[in-house]
C-alpha cells in the first residue's frame, strides 16, 4: 500500500468517524438515547460495520456524544457555585440546564439515567448541585424541606416538553423553569412569569 493511499484511507476513516458523531449528536439529542445503532449507520451514509469499528458498543458511541454535554453540566453548576449570592446560582444552574436538556432529549436521558457509562460525569455534577443546595438553605433563598430529588422530578417533566421547534421548547422550558425558581423559594415571591407558549392545538 503506497503511502498516498494509506493517507486517504486514514483520512477516509476520521471523516467518516466525524460523520456519525455529528450524526449521533443531532439524532440523539432529538430523539433520545433508544434509536438503534443501524440507524445511525443509515442517517451518517455507512454501514452498521463501519459505526462498530468505530465504536465497538452503543455505550462507546454514547460515552463519546455527550462526554462534552456532561462536562457543561457541571460547568453550569460550577458556574452556579461562584456567585456570590447562593439563591442566585441555584436559580441561574436550574434556568441553564433546564432550557439545555429542553434541547437535548439524549442528554436529559443521559443525566437521570442509572447507565454505568454516565456515572462519573454525573455523579460529579451532583455532588456540585448538593453543596449548591446547602449554600441556598444556608443563606434563606432555598426552602428547608428542598431535597435533591425535588431537582430530579423537575428535570424529568422538563424532559417531558414537546413543541413544533426548539424555540418553542426553550421558551416553554423558560416558564416551566420560572415557575419551579417560585415553589422552591423559601418565601415564595410572586414575579411575573416569561410568556406561555402554546404547545396544543386551539380550542375550536
Amino acid at each position: 500500500m503506497t503511502a498516498e493511499v494509506s493517507q486517504k484511507l486514514r483520512s477516509d476513516a476520521r471523516d467518516n468517524r466525524a460523520r456519525i458523531l455529528a450524526v449521533a449528536r443531532a439524532t440523539f439529542a432529538a430523539e433520545g438515547l433508544d434509536v438503534p445503532i443501524r440507524e445511525i449507520a443509515r442517517r451518517a451514509q455507512v454501514g452498521a460495520a463501519t459505526v462498530y469499528r468505530h465504536f465497538p458498543t452503543k455505550e462507546a458511541l454514547l460515552s463519546e456524544v455527550f462526554a462534552e454535554p456532561m462536562a457543561m453540566c457541571s460547568a453550569v453548576v460550577e458556574e452556579g457555585l461562584a456567585q456570590a449570592d447562593p439563591w442566585h446560582g441555584f436559580c441561574l444552574v436550574v434556568e441553564k440546564l433546564m432550557e439545555v436538556h429542553a434541547l437535548d432529549r439524549g442528554l436529559s436521558g443521559a443525566f437521570i439515567s442509572q447507565l454505568p457509562y454516565f456515572t462519573a460525569d454525573r455523579d460529579r455534577t451532583i455532588r456540585l448541585l448538593l453543596q449548591l443546595i446547602r449554600r441556598a438553605k444556608a443563606a434563606g433563598g432555598l426552602r428547608a424541606d428542598f431535597v435533591l430529588e425535588d431537582f430530579i422530578l423537575a428535570m424529568m417533566a422538563n424532559e417531558g416538553i414537546r413543541a413544533e421547534s426548539p424555540e418553542q421548547r426553550a421558551a416553554a422550558s423558560r416558564r416551566f423553569a420560572a415557575l419551579m425558581i417560585q415553589s422552591f423559594r423559601a418565601d415564595p415571591v410572586r414575579a411575573p412569569l416569561p410568556p406561555a407558549v402554546r404547545l396544543l392545538p386551539a380550542v375550536q
